[in-house]
């Protein structure tokens, strides 16, 4: 699938897919109803909608991802940081830490990642 973003409410809808998968199609009625304050009618247009886009399937009224949420995720991040950092993951890091102080352990963390990501 080429693009994988989705909006905040449909996001926030495959976050209850992902959670509940598989589920009955009533069932996730009810949770859209209680989570997100959604009406029957807009649950049953979103799943119409992922659906077309094939990021779920509704196949005998039981609803199920085909789409990972980290795929969703890196597929956002990816076009957010070409967008607001000309596609530099240095600019995005300084800017995400000029704000914020982290732990030794979470530096630590973060510095395992990179290695493990490092070209060579």
């Amino acid at each position: 699938m080429e693009d994988l973003r989705l909006c905040d409410s449909e996001y926030r809808f495959m976050c209850l897919v992902w959670e509940l998968s598989p589920v009955r199609s009533g069932d996730l009625v009810k949770e859209a109803s209680e989570r997100l304050g959604w009406k029957k009618s807009t649950t049953y247009t979103v799943i119409k909608k992922l659906t077309q886009r094939r990021f779920i399937k509704n196949e005998e009224a039981i609803v199920s991802a085909l789409v990972r949420k980290e795929e969703c995720q890196t597929a956002e991040t990816d076009y957010f940081i070409e967008r607001k950092f000309e596609g530099s993951l240095p600019k995005f890091i300084a800017a995400f830490l000029d704000s914020k102080k982290i732990s030794e352990e979470e530096a630590a963390e973060i510095k395992r990642m990179i290695d493990s990501h490092k070209e060579g």
